[in-house]
């Protein structure tokens, strides 16, 4: 089941954001973005689901809507959890709540060392729109095309 956060689910949401991003840390030299959010503001504006099974919530989703896009802001699951399909499950649910929407489009960044989440998101259908440096990060940015009627392609 996947449902918005509320202030209650906060310490779950970062311990799962620490948990899942906490081994890029060395590998990017910094610590990544999603672990200095301010989930209780989030929260707060709506943005933050959770995917919980069984009474635990095991993955985190911040979907954050912009001028003529949505944004994929973050996308972490509890470790322990991976590989049980939950980051598929959250990443076609993002896709549905921007059709919903109105979006055409969802787009996403990601640290450019990163490179197994690039695959996944290649794999995924987006396509790399460009690279810059953002706070003292070098980021990959991507988007996909979204069709109103994926059954139909």
């Amino acid at each position: 089941m996947i449902r918005p956060a509320t202030p209650d689910d906060i310490p779950v949401i970062e311990r799962i954001v620490a948990q899942a991003y906490r081994p890029y840390i060395a590998r990017i030299g910094a610590t990544p973005g999603p672990m200095l959010d301010d989930y209780t503001a989030r929260v707060g504006q709506g943005v933050v689901h959770v995917l919980q099974e069984g009474g635990a919530i095991h993955a985190v989703l911040v979907l954050i809507p912009e001028p003529g896009c949505l944004l994929l802001d973050n996308i972490a699951v509890l470790p322990s959890a991976q590989g049980k399909g939950y980051g598929r499950v959250l990443m076609q649910y993002a896709e549905d709540v921007a059709r919903l929407a109105g979006y055409s489009t969802i787009r996403l960044y990601t640290q450019e060392m990163m490179t197994e989440n690039i695959s996944i998101y290649l794999r995924y259908g987006y396509v790399e729109t460009h690279r810059a440096q953002e706070l003292s990060l070098h980021r990959v940015f991507m988007k996909k095309t979204l069709h109103q009627n994926p059954k139909a392609e």
